[in-house]
């Protein structure tokens, strides 16, 4: 059992930061007069470290990188670092000489798997800008968005990023797990792999569609109707085949709750979700992780005080474009106990950690949470997830690259490891389908969502 230990680290505290609650503190004029000089336009230092082991933002490249044709959408991403080598390996050897810069859960995973598990550490990239469009929204949300009914929902511009200062840990909250600048429309088969403990591996398949009409590139509105839909379709296990699960989000999840349903294909009939979501078991998962783990965290915080801890350097996973090569096949990648090393980038980059602790008269699976997210991009990357009595019992990694074809950063596969079942869920895999990622193509709309796209979709 991995007890819950202080994080250690030197962390760069922001001024004035508030650490907790619903108060309310909009950007100071001071601090929007940054953004775009010395940040970014949405808020990341754009200068390196003291020592250069965070290197300088560049932002020189939006959409495809020099020397490389924009890719067809539904190709598997390709590598504009493809030359670059580990600049050193961390091991559970030298792990000590690492520890400030490592979470919980990575050290648990040394502790746990001593002699295979490594963090190749690549050089900082940071080659990648946001839109104009993004930035303008951004410029509007330091000015005016808020946080609202008590924490469960926001008011502010879509189109950019939601609190690019933010004051308390709901506002990081919602900035890194609701309201991040993700592609407008996404449509993939992707394959789910949980590997246990003793290497054999339980096969899931499912067909995704996602929608967000707030992001389409170049638009710019308000937290007004529906955020995102969503619809999931199982093609494997043979036992749930034609299992389908969708859905709605809104803006406010205390007026408009999350909307769920879901079609039986032994029954063919629709049934609504009730309060899908939290810690539910994620469908075709194994009970490997819950519904509001996917992607770190999603869906409503109302169970949780948020705070935020600060910011702090710390290796993460970045630039990940080798771990969804087509030339890498799932036997290689997924060895017991965690992914290969070899295919993962690690680097070393400033991140904003988020703390939740439930609340009285609440429940959870997990009592406690922490949550790494990325200063450029605003994405959570890694979360660690403790049990009732205070043990590290998951820990969570997603493997996030840029996206030329939506000018912006795309989910790929995630990691997540049950570390006293020594067994891990790789998620979204799309290394041995035929097409990788569709981004940013279009031709959704609502109407391919909700309990009639369903029924469709099930027939």
């Amino acid at each position: 059992m991995h007890k819950i230990k202080p994080i250690t680290g030197a962390f760069i505290i922001a001024q004035g930061l508030l650490l907790a609650g619903l108060a309310q503190a909009a950007a100071t004029p001071e601090e929007i007069a940054r953004l775009g000089n010395d940040l970014t336009c949405v808020g990341a230092e754009k200068a390196g470290n003291a020592d250069g082991s965070i290197t300088a933002w560049t932002g020189k490249w939006l959409g495809a990188p020099d020397g490389m044709e924009l890719n067809t959408t539904g190709a598997h991403p390709q590598n504009p670092y493809a030359d670059d080598k580990p600049l050193f390996v961390i091991t559970a050897a030298n792990m000590a000489e690492h520890a400030d810069r490592l979470s919980a859960g990575q050290k648990a995973l040394f502790e746990t798997y001593p002699d295979t598990f490594r963090i190749p550490v690549y050089e900082t990239r940071r080659d990648f800008r946001f839109a104009d469009t993004v930035c303008q929204a951004t410029l509007e949300n330091a000015k005016s968005a808020r946080v609202v009914s008590d924490g469960e929902g926001v008011e502010g511009t879509t189109g950019g990023i939601l609190f690019p200062f933010p004051k308390t840990g709901l506002e990081l909250m919602w900035t890194s797990s609701f309201f991040t600048f993700r592609p407008w429309t996404e449509e993939y088969i992707s394959d789910n792999a949980y590997v246990l403990n003793n290497g054999r591996i339980n096969w899931g398949r499912v067909h995704s569609r996602n929608l967000a009409p707030p992001l389409q590139p170049g638009k710019i509105g308000t937290t007004a109707g529906q955020s995102s839909f969503y619809l999931n379709e199982t093609l494997l296990p043979q036992r749930d085949r034609g299992e389908v699960n969708t859905g709605m989000e809104f803006f406010d999840h205390a007026k408009e709750p999350r909307q769920s349903w879901r079609y039986d294909p032994g029954t063919r009939r629709v049934r609504q979700s009730p309060e899908y979501g939290y810690d539910m078991q994620f469908p075709g998962s194994g009970g490997s992780i819950t519904v509001d783990e996917v992607r770190i965290f999603n869906g409503s915080g109302q169970r949780y005080n948020w705070n935020i801890v600060g910011k702090q350097e710390m290796y993460i996973p970045s630039n990940a474009y080798a771990i969804h090569s087509p030339d890498l096949n799932y036997g290689e990648l997924l060895p017991p106990g965690h992914a290969n090393p070899e295919h993962m980038r690690y680097e070393l980059r400033r991140v904003w950690v988020l703390e939740a602790n439930i609340k009285d008269n609440y429940r959870h699976l997990y009592t406690k949470r922490h949550m790494y997210v990325d200063e450029d991009s605003w994405l959570m990357i890694m979360g660690d997830n403790y049990d009732a009595r205070g043990g590290l019992w998951r820990t969570s990694m997603v493997n996030y690259y840029y996206a030329p074809e939506a000018q912006t950063w795309q989910a790929g596969v995630g990691l997540y490891h049950d570390l006293q079942a020594r067994s891990y869920l790789a998620f979204n895999l799309v290394n041995e389908q035929p097409k990788g990622y569709t981004l940013n193509q279009g031709g959704l709309s609502p109407r391919d969502f909700g309990p009639e796209a369903a029924r469709r979709a099930g027939r």
